[in-house]
């Protein structure tokens, strides 16, 4: 729908600008515009207006409204030399023999709609316009009851004009002072959220230091226990194999099996040391990683060489699958194995009928390898498993008695993220479980972490009258 035409004031003299002006004013009061949206409205026009006597002799503004669109319009033509430099002009560049030319680029700042449309000799003509309230109605009656009232109105003189015009400059100035005291309770408000967030930083960065001093320091304490436990411990289990092998003399069964319990028990407590070792350097970030090229399947072999003689149930069999699609792994061969040799001694340690199975596949994706480990044994609850890699934990059943640290899982996720991968582990009580690990084909090393650092929090400056404020509470300008 195109917009309906309102009222056309000609542009002759200095008294048509006040009159354009004026009549440009009663249109958005009856429009209920508000009280900025009718100075700016009639400020422009008054603009485009005394642009048009000035620089073409003189001119037309039309006034329209847009029912569908809901859209107020003014548009000033003249036929004037035209525009030379609309670029420079609309961008504030220019400068005529009148002074700056700001006026265009000020009219469109203030406007919601602005369009230029100009040649060398043949005029210019320059449509502006405002949104109508949603709430105003807005019909063919309504309309023509506005311009009734519009048209009974006298346009005001140019003193009346002029008193008008500083009533409303009056009335900008005490809004920008009342936005100036609201400015500086704000910057009050930020000075004391800035002490308090330096402050809390500050707090925040003594507490993170206390705690890498705090996790050195155990890390320190683990590294130097488990390397002064090594030594006697491994003199123990000497020991106690040259006693079980009776080369000093025989023993009774009886002291045969003291030795046994004991070379069980020196055993089981280098195994923990060993993880501790382990889990310090993690931590501590002492762990070298080592990248080689390596076949899955021999990694296999290996382990089942080693575990193969270690069974502790006769009931259970191991069993390896066979991976010749697999691809070759650039990562760390010895702590892969360990990932692995810690998954399969938890298998073997819960399972005593059934078997344990380990297997290898690609992705989907073809750029990770996912390593696992499936039993028959007792299971895991749902509720448990969040807690399974964490140190020290380890989840039997009732009265049941399992050796170990509970660090073999813990150490074995921590290895996994060091080497760029991640741990799943799938279980259902009484049916058995599947832990498996997901490792890039070609380890990549991680970007440094960034330090965490305080948020810088800028404070405006306290403003005065004649200051220009934050976009955000601007008020639109004026053109006088």
């Amino acid at each position: 729908m195109k917009p309906t035409a309102l009222l056309t004031v000609r542009v002759q003299f200095e008294q048509d600008v006040v009159t354009a002006r004026g009549r440009a004013k009663q249109l958005a009061e009856q429009l209920q515009l508000s009280r900025q949206a009718q100075t700016c409205f009639a400020t422009a026009v008054s603009e485009l207006a005394r642009n048009a006597l000035r620089y073409a002799g003189g001119g037309t503004t039309e006034y329209l409204v847009d029912l569908s669109g809901r859209m107020l319009y003014a548009r000033v033509c003249d036929q004037g030399p035209g525009i030379a430099q609309l670029e420079d002009v609309l961008a504030g560049r220019s400068v005529s023999a009148t002074g700056p030319g700001v006026g265009l680029a000020a009219t469109r700042r203030l406007m919601d709609s602005f369009e230029v449309k100009t040649a060398p000799g043949q005029g210019t003509c320059v449509h502006i316009g405002l949104r109508v309230p949603a709430g105003t109605p807005l019909t063919i009656q309504t309309v023509k009851q506005m311009l009734e009232v519009v048209v009974r109105e006298v346009p005001a003189g140019p003193l009346e004009e002029v008193r008008a015009q500083n009533q409303e400059l009056l009335g900008a100035l005490a809004e920008l002072s009342r936005r100036e005291e609201q400015l500086q309770v704000l910057n009050r408000e930020l000075e004391d959220t800035n002490r308090g967030v330096v402050a809390l930083y500050s707090e925040l960065e003594d507490k993170a230091e206390r705690l890498r001093e705090a996790s050195h320091v155990k890390s320190m304490f683990l590294s130097y226990m488990s390397h002064e436990f090594r030594t006697p411990l491994n003199s123990i289990l000497g020991l106690t194999r040259l006693l079980q092998e009776q080369h000093d003399g025989s023993l009774t069964n009886e002291q045969h099996k003291q030795v046994t319990l004991t070379q069980g028990a020196a055993r089981e407590l280098l195994e923990m040391v060993n993880d501790l070792l382990d889990v310090a350097k993690v931590e501590a970030g002492k762990s070298d990683i080592h990248i080689t090229e390596f076949e899955v399947g021999q990694l296999f072999a290996t382990l089942r060489a080693l575990f193969q003689p270690l069974l502790p149930h006769p009931g259970v069999t191991l069993v390896f699958g066979d991976v010749p699609d697999l691809p070759p792994l650039q990562s760390d061969e010895g702590k892969v194995r360990q990932i692995l040799r810690n998954f399969i001694s938890n298998a073997l340690k819960f399972t005593v009928q059934g078997s344990v199975e380990v297997g290898a596949h690609l992705t989907p994706d073809g750029q990770s390898a996912e390593l696992w480990v499936t039993d028959t044994g007792i299971g895991i609850a749902q509720e448990d498993l969040a807690q399974l890699f964490q140190d020290f934990t380890q989840i039997v059943q009732p009265l049941q008695q399992v050796p170990g640290t509970g660090l073999g899982l813990s150490l074995a996720h921590k290895l996994t993220e060091l080497l760029g991968g991640q741990v799943s582990v799938q279980s259902t009580p009484g049916l058995g479980s599947r832990f498996s690990v997901t490792l890039p084909l070609v380890y990549t090393v991680p970007p440094p972490e960034q330090p965490i650092t305080a948020p810088i929090v800028r404070l405006a400056e306290p403003v005065s009258v004649g200051t220009p404020l934050p976009k955000s509470l601007r008020a639109r300008p004026l053109l006088l």
